[in-house]
């Protein structure tokens, strides 16, 4: 089980204790967002105006917005994710699919040139009987006239 983590942070000037199963780099990354969130509405005139119960509620508003936005964005990505896992298993199925093309081709042009081998080899030894059964028709021929 995870260790439960305490440990001090500054939130808008003041001094919080926060505890939670996080590291505590996690939890000062929490308090450094409050802070910057805080810095940039006090920045606004209109923000610094209101009283705090309702900055306290724009704040929370402006938080939620960000949190929200957020998962739009991860929903985003992760339908990106899943439509690029899709291309990458069909680009895999392709080459599979290619590969045992090249395969069935790379066995076809062996068997091919096996026969063109096969053929070579018949044409050189029909050609060696035909020069054969002319030098003996010819011997044949000579020996008849003499």
């Amino acid at each position: 089980m995870a260790v439960k983590t305490d440990t001090e942070v500054i939130i808008g000037g003041k001094v919080f204790t926060l505890s939670g199963y996080e590291s505590e780099e996690y939890l000062q990354r929490v308090a450094s967002y409050l802070n910057n969130k805080l810095a940039e509405y006090n920045r606004l005139d209109g923000f610094t105006r209101q009283p705090p119960a309702r900055q306290n509620i724009l704040m929370q508003l402006n938080i939620a917005d960000d949190y929200f936005k957020a998962r739009k964005q991860l929903a985003v990505l992760e339908e990106e994710l899943q439509a690029k896992e899709k291309e990458l298993y069909d680009l895999k199925h392709e080459l599979v699919a290619s590969q045992m093309k090249l395969e069935n081709a790379e066995k076809s042009l062996k068997s091919v040139r096996k026969e063109l081998e096969d053929s070579s080899r018949k044409i050189v030894r029909l050609e060696t009987e035909l020069a054969d059964k002319k030098e003996r028709t010819d011997r044949n021929e000579r020996n008849k006239k003499e």
